[in-house]
């Protein structure tokens, strides 16, 4: 049974209201007619006056005799308690006759003196009540925000309005056959039951950023149609000691009340890394996370049918007592898409997006390698905001290209104004590193050569394999190593001197050198691994640690690491020196143009060849 909605608080409606009746009455005592200055005056003065026929109009209002002159002054007086106006006249010795001419109206003023003396009254008590209410319900407020500081904050997915499944999800086959058993088992656990088979408690999603993890787990619980609670590693750690057990315990309770369900942690490398590795030792609050975590997930009971999903990107910093079997049963590797992939995900999220019929999404998916889910969909996005901006009914190949290179390489700066000087050497720059790759075997092609700034490039070359490849081999490093070198070698030879253009270049190359050296075994050291290949990020594992070869392998690595740079920044010389007059008529177009295309780059071969 899905959990009930958390009841509203009700609104503070007397306070408003309390609010509302002073704005009224101050708005009335502002806005009241004020009545014109008159002067007080005796009985005596009164009766002279009321004797000389002076007078246009008496007004008694309780006590108080106010008097409009014939003239239109105002007067007041005042009688005696209980005694009417006309009894005071009589006494005075006014004639009948005289008192019959006069104007006397008597106001009533019992009910409204009544009113205003009741709102008077009561307004001092109306406005202590409203401060005390708002200061206990201020103070019940802060209690139930301490009370539900230890709660679980685990959000529970609305399957009904965003109701995700396995046909939503596309280039991850074999991930939906292994979660396709975990559906069936909430859906019929009885049949597995008969067969002696246990639900898996746990179920570990690995995978590179972007790659569609946490999608999976809403199509799971979408295809399942269960209950869904979707929290994330960081919300469970705060300051204070304790919170993150308590929360733990928590959620694990909302998930058993309203089994079958599915727990997803998305990110718990952020809990659950190794115990013993942080500052903090035994009682720091990550590790005391975990091991509540590491008891829940032993303590469920049989026939709970709570199934506990994790995503992460780091599988190797995670504590071994997280992965074993009774807590993560299953460990699914969602890989990046190949090229088959990358097209069935393209027509997933195109669905919803008008495109033209000439569209070919398997070239599209063959031209994007290493692409992610994520890229894919942020590129079609891309596309599509472009189209609009352009005022175009549908998405064409034209707006995929430029949204392409938009998420590939950066948007362009086209506001960045360079100096001829700056531009010439740019452009040879970039040749550089083109005619090398494009010449060497085992380099990637050339796809677009440009002097548009993108990012942090002053210019780019663009290079992507024609294919997805997973093994690299040595050749291919080093002819990848003597293109990145193109650059520098281009300026050295051209201008004979050096600019800051290189700097990326030379740290991408080092990189490379290193890593055949260190980790690959490429090097005359044989097939021995340098230095920790977990690539450890957090201070608390390598704390105390120290290197596990000598400082004379040390010397060795770097002489080795600069034979490589050294040999391929002599094979980039050779081939641009060779090819001088070449990349000066490459450049004088390209300075014009501004980009070259991997079709145009290589024309220029050709008709070289036929020369």
């Amino acid at each position: 049974m899905p959990a009930l909605p958390t009841p509203k608080r009700p609104k503070n409606n007397f306070l408003y209201l309390v609010i509302f009746a002073l704005v009224i009455a101050a708005t009335v005592m502002i806005f009241s007619p004020n009545k014109a200055p008159s002067t007080e005056i005796n009985l005596n003065k009164l009766i002279e006056e009321v004797k000389a026929g002076t007078i246009a109009e008496i007004t008694v209002v309780d006590n108080k005799i106010e008097i409009e002159m014939a003239d239109g002054s105002k007067q007041f007086s005042n009688k005696e308690q209980g005694a009417s106006v006309y009894e005071v006249l009589e006494r005075a010795g006014v004639e009948n006759s005289t008192i019959a001419k006069l104007n006397i109206n008597v106001q009533n003023t019992e009910s409204s003196k009544f009113w205003t003396d009741l709102l008077i009254g009561f307004v001092p008590f109306l406005l202590i009540i409203a401060f005390f209410l708002f200061m206990m319900r201020s103070a019940q407020s802060s209690n139930n925000q301490a009370m539900s500081f230890g709660k679980s904050r685990a959000k529970l997915y609305d399957k009904e309005k965003q109701k995700t499944t396995f046909d939503d999800v596309a280039g991850v086959e074999e991930a939906k056959d292994e979660l396709t058993e975990v559906v069936d088992f909430l859906k019929k656990p009885q049949k597995y039951r008969n067969m002696g088979a246990k639900i898996p408690k746990g179920v570990m999603l690995v995978g590179a950023p972007g790659t569609g993890k946490t999608l999976l787990a809403r199509a799971v619980a979408g295809e399942a149609n269960v209950p869904f609670f979707n929290i994330s590693g960081s919300e469970f750690v705060e300051m204070f000691v304790g919170v993150g057990a308590s929360r733990v315990r928590d959620l694990f309770n909302k998930a058993k009340r309203n089994a079958p369900c599915i727990v997803f942690i998305d990110e718990i490398d952020a809990v659950g890394r190794h115990r013993g590795a942080g500052m903090g030792g035994g009682h720091d609050e990550r590790e005391q996370t975990l091991n509540q975590i590491l008891t829940e997930m032993d303590g469920f009971e049989t026939g709970t049918n709570v199934i506990v999903m994790a995503a992460t990107n780091r599988p190797d910093v995670l504590d071994p007592a997280l992965l074993r079997p009774g807590r993560f049963d299953r460990r699914i590797t969602v890989d990046m898409p190949d090229q088959k992939a990358r097209e069935q995900i393209l027509k997933v999220h195109s669905r919803n997006k008008p495109m033209q019929k000439n569209i070919d999404f398997a070239a599209i998916g063959k031209s994007i390698p290493g692409f992610t889910g994520a890229d894919i969909e942020n590129l079609l996005n891309e596309a599509a905001i472009l189209a609009a901006k352009l005022e175009k009914k549908k998405i064409s190949l034209s707006e995929i290209d430029q949204s392409i290179e938009k998420v590939a390489l950066g948007p362009a700066r086209k506001s960045l104004i360079l100096s001829k000087k700056e531009k010439k050497i740019i452009a040879y720059h970039e040749l550089g590193h083109a005619i090398v790759g494009h010449l060497l075997p085992n380099a990637d092609p050339v796809r677009k050569i440009s002097l548009i700034s993108r990012g942090h490039a002053l210019g780019v070359t663009w290079t992507m394999p024609d294919s997805d490849m997973k093994l690299h081999s040595k050749s291919k490093f080093e002819d990848e190593l003597a293109s990145l070198l193109g650059g520098y070698s281009a300026e050295e030879i051209f201008f004979k001197e050096i600019t800051t253009g290189a700097g990326n270049d030379l740290q991408r190359a080092a990189q490379i050198a290193r890593n055949m050296v260190t980790k690959y075994g490429m090097s005359e050291l044989g097939p021995v691994i340098f230095g920790d290949s977990n690539d450890e990020i957090f201070l608390g594992k390598d704390f105390g640690h120290t290197k596990n070869y000598s400082e004379a392998y040390a010397a060795k690595i770097d002489d080795l690491v600069r034979k490589f740079i050294d040999k391929a920044h002599k094979k980039a010389k050779e081939v641009i020196e060779k090819h001088q007059k070449l990349i000066d008529t490459i450049a004088q177009d390209l300075m014009k143009k501004e980009n070259l295309s991997g079709k145009e780059f290589a024309a220029y071969f050709k008709s070289q060849k036929n020369d």
